[in-house]
């Protein structure tokens, strides 16, 4: 009778346990930690370096410039972000109300604005590594970057799909009457 108590209470032990592991190891999912813009741009520089098998030289070179041209690119990209940021006030997003015709064209010129200044840093960007890669390395460098986009794309799009799903499980089940 002892041993069959002790089987039981070791194995309820065991059991406890492995549940207040994997809480754990939830708690810890939830808290993932956000990469700062220098680190993500660290990741890219050297995630490039390796693609385009730079020798030490030329990657001495390349660094400098390559996070240059991220910096500005970074900065064309924030450029209409910092202005709708300006322009909010609450704290919680407020449902969007519908634009006017002179608001809508002023979105419209601002991302052309902002699509002329991404164009010309990839410009000048362009005669830079010119200087120190090959027209390939330089046609890598835009390819790695487009597939980067692509796939963060598809992850946003994946991540919107499962908060959408959460939320149509998290609202409450009204049951049916029947007439």
């Amino acid at each position: 009778m002892k041993a069959k108590f002790i089987y039981v209470f070791l194995t309820c032990l065991m059991i406890g346990s492995q549940l207040s592991l994997s809480a754990q190891t939830s708690v810890n999912k939830d808290k993932k930690k956000r990469h700062t813009p220098e680190q993500v741009m660290e990741h890219q520089t050297n995630q490039m370096v390796k693609m385009l098998m730079l020798d030490d030289a030329t990657t001495a070179k390349f660094i400098p410039v390559y996070q240059n041209y991220l910096k500005e690119l970074r900065e064309c990209r924030m450029m209409n972000r910092a202005k709708q940021r300006a322009e909010g006030t609450g704290v919680k997003p407020e449902p969007k109300p519908l634009l006017t015709d002179a608001e809508v064209e002023q979105q419209i010129k601002g991302r052309f604005a902002q699509s002329r200044r991404i164009l010309d840093v990839r410009e000048k960007y362009y005669n830079e590594f010119r200087k120190i890669l090959s027209p390939k390395q330089i046609m890598k460098i835009y390819q790695t970057e487009q597939n980067n986009a692509d796939k963060l794309k598809k992850e946003f799009d994946r991540r919107k799909k499962q908060t959408v799903a959460q939320g149509k499980q998290k609202s409450p089940v009204r049951p049916v009457q029947k007439s």
